[in-house]
């Protein structure tokens, strides 16, 4: 008897909204997976695979933000998502290539 492995896709969806850490919008396996999957192109938001990072992010409970441990990685994922669709973050500064300071400095 010959084994078949089957895979299931898994989706995460992730809102940011530039003042706090992303949140867990959406998490699914098979057809709950594929049709976020179908949302996110119909709206035309970028889409990032990586099976290792989905299988930490699945976990999460909905509407609970990103642990620490991986903010590097997905403000990378962020900063990829900006570019390719030609869009900067509000308060950022082409020339310089820095944010606008949102907290004073201490005198």
């Amino acid at each position: 008897m010959q084994k078949t492995e089957q895979t299931f896709t898994t989706a995460v969806a992730l809102k940011y909204d530039g003042e706090e850490a992303p949140t867990i919008t959406a998490t699914g396996e098979g057809s709950v997976a594929e049709e976020i999957i179908r949302i996110a192109k119909e709206a035309k938001v970028p889409l990032y695979e990586n099976a290792d990072l989905v299988a930490l992010l699945s976990k999460l409970e909905l509407g609970e933000n990103i642990p620490e441990v991986l903010y590097k990685v997905i403000a990378e994922i962020i900063a990829f998502a900006y570019h390719i669709q030609n869009k900067v973050p509000e308060g950022f500064d082409k020339e310089s290539g820095e944010m606008e300071r949102k907290e004073k400095p201490i005198n």
